[in-house]
């Protein structure tokens, strides 16, 4: 914002509020209208645009003790005081030394040092009339000026497979050694992210807080796995349960085991489900899918092997593998 504009705005009238406004005030009144004239609710609106830059200009400099300091004392000086190029014609640099005592004889325009004349206003050297804190927002709402949002703060913890599944609040602690709850949500996934809105590092003028970003790990389950809402276990069964069929029990997770009816003639990875018996979460309720798998038996002896090897004389001299021989040929 040019030095100027500090002379020709009532940066108090743009917000709208009086002069001895208070800081928490003046932030109540600039995120009312910041969110009234934000250009994400007035798409395409030049003039909501334009009145958001104005607001967040008024307000990157009264948020900012010493900018309002500086802006009070200078539109003290009143309207006739002017900076222009070259301090030529009524109303040049000339009119800012008298105010503060000095002549022209004081300082020459050839031999000004600039960084005396920021000093008067209480500024460092290497500033600009164009750039920096005299008179120009340095946050920003996509570059129109304003306040700055507050860093994410990153957090990361591992979690057991029930917990990921049920949901639980647990406690984990900051970077700064302070200890925080965060509620894990039933059904957290592997990797997934949990966003604490306003929970992270504060803005450094004013604006919102950043967020607290926790990245879950889960544990797995020595027995189930996700899939999405469904909760997946392998299920072994005998031969014999397989050929002639029967009723099992299958394990559930935190619960008693449900009884399941194996079909007779049940190959190995045909997939029974129970309803209702996954994960459940506010956005619905998975079931459990138990995967058969026929347990092949390391040693047969005695009567069991005879009866086996009677049963490989009986049983149909068909190979199993030629359909899919026959397929993978063409």
């Amino acid at each position: 914002m040019a030095s100027q504009d500090w002379f020709d705005k009532d940066f108090y009238k743009v917000l709208g509020v009086s002069k001895d406004v208070s800081a928490a005030d003046l932030k109540k009144t600039y995120r009312k209208l910041a969110r009234q004239y934000h250009p994400d609710s007035n798409a395409g609106d030049a003039k909501a645009e334009a009145r958001f830059k104005e607001i967040s200009e008024a307000y990157a400099v009264l948020s900012d003790p010493e900018q309002r300091e500086e802006y009070d004392q200078i539109r003290a000086m009143g309207s006739g005081a002017r900076f222009t190029a070259g301090g030529q014609g009524a109303g040049g640099f000339e009119d800012v030394f008298s105010r503060f005592g000095q002549s022209r004889g004081g300082y020459s325009y050839e031999s000004a040092d600039f960084d005396d004349i920021f000093s008067m206003f209480g500024q460092g050297g290497g500033s600009s009339f164009g750039s920096g804190r005299f008179g120009q927002a340095s946050g920003g709402y996509r570059g129109y000026g304003g306040p700055t949002r507050g860093a994410d703060v990153t957090a990361r913890t591992t979690i057991d497979f029930v917990t990921a599944t049920k949901g639980e609040t647990i406690t984990l602690q900051s970077e700064d050694g302070q200890p925080f709850k965060v509620k894990i949500p039933a059904g957290v996934a592997d990797g997934q992210k949990i966003r604490l809105r306003g929970r992270g590092r504060p803005s450094p003028d004013g604006g919102e807080s950043g967020d607290i970003v926790v990245q879950v790990s889960v544990r797995p389950h020595p027995v189930f796995t996700r899939d999405g809402l469904n909760l997946r276990v392998v299920v072994p069964v005998t031969y014999t349960e397989a050929v002639f069929g029967a009723t099992i029990e299958v394990p559930t997770l935190g619960g008693d085991p449900v009884k399941l009816r194996v079909a007779p003639g049940t190959p190995s990875g045909r997939v029974l489900r129970v309803k209702g018996r996954g994960v459940q979460t506010q956005k619905g309720t998975g079931d459990l899918l138990a995967e058969v798998q026929i347990a092949v038996p390391t040693h047969v002896d005695g009567a069991a092997r005879e009866a086996l090897e009677k049963y490989r004389e009986a049983e149909p001299k068909e190979n199993p593998r030629a359909e899919l021989i026959a397929r993978a040929a063409s």
